[in-house]
């Protein structure tokens, strides 16, 4: 098998074995700035390497799942909208089978992030499950009754609630959660604020540990948010558990902690989730294409992953 998760910055790839467990995987930067097209012709290019490696370790391959942000239908198999990347109602599995000749079979990324999570991770026997993945976008993954909610594809966008603060978002919206605390939006308001560019959000989250109180302002308000919204899902599903993962879940307790405690602030009589950090770490939506790919290849039981070795 193939699994390849699409994220809005990087991509991130694996080989797997007979019993699914990953024997190799690579890194790349998503060429997002470039178009749609350019999109495409790098998750093409990148299953044709991934397969190359398959081949170098004698390994057949079943088939490929790939993972996408946005409005993914995956009954349809089509990536219907991007607000990141900027495609539209694209046949993208088909496409991608097209010029690698692999069987592709197309998941959303963050569902998969969260199936990922429910079976092998952090949710593992949770029924009611808020999977929340913080980076370059935001968006969630729905588990109700021990059910994924897909809703065609629509479900899941909290990085598109409405939030106090933010900007106008590439969606058309303005203060969407994701202008306040993705962490695209958190690195780019401290470099806005204090006229020193920040790397990424990691950068940010460590100068807040140095002190510096424009970081603390921006980090604050990235929280904020996050609650709010977290406060909204919470009313509507009454997750038992609520999952954050992502790269900015990766400051840990510097980002988990103050969520706790707004969230906590916000709520009265709902059910009062349980918030912990993602167990895959960044690899749960890479993980999640796999099992997309193992179930698509005909094997419906979920298998126990090792983690992808560092390329």
């Amino acid at each position: 098998m193939l699994a390849l998760d699409v994220g809005g910055t990087v991509m991130k790839g694996a080989v797997l074995d007979p019993v699914m467990r990953p024997v190799a995987s690579l890194r790349r930067p998503t060429p997002r700035s470039e178009g749609p097209d350019a999109v495409v012709d790098a998750i093409a290019g990148t299953l044709l390497d991934l397969g190359r490696l398959a081949a170098e370790r004698e390994l057949r391959v079943e088939h490929a799942g790939v993972v996408v942000p946005g409005i993914v239908d995956e009954g349809l198999q089509r990536a219907v909208w991007s607000a990141n990347i900027g495609w539209r109602d694209l046949p993208l599995a088909a496409a991608l089978a097209t010029r690698t000749g692999l069987p592709v079979a197309l998941g959303h990324d963050v569902r998969a992030g969260g199936a990922a999570e429910c079976a092998l991770g952090a949710a593992r026997g949770a029924r009611n499950v808020l999977f929340v993945a913080v980076g370059t976008g935001i968006a969630a993954a729905l588990s109700v009754d021990g059910r994924p909610v897909r809703a065609g594809g629509f479900a899941g966008e909290i990085g598109h609630v409405r939030v106090r603060g933010g900007t106008a978002c590439p969606c058309g919206g303005v203060g969407c959660l994701e202008t306040v605390a993705s962490a695209r939006a958190v690195a780019s308001a401290y470099t806005a604020r204090s006229g020193r560019p920040a790397g990424g959000a990691a950068d940010v989250a460590a100068r807040l540990r140095a002190g510096d109180p424009v970081a603390r302002a921006v980090w604050d308000e990235a929280v904020e948010g996050l609650a709010e919204a977290l406060a909204v899902v919470t009313s509507l599903v009454a997750p038992e558990l609520v999952v954050l993962g992502g790269g900015l879940a990766e400051a840990g307790g510097l980002l988990l902690d103050p969520v706790r405690d707004s969230l906590d602030a916000q709520l009265t009589f709902q059910r009062r989730p349980v918030l912990v950090r993602a167990g895959l770490g960044d690899h749960a939506g890479c993980l999640g294409a796999g099992l997309t790919a193992w179930q698509a290849a005909g094997h419906h039981a979920t298998t126990p992953f090792t983690g992808v070795p560092t390329a």
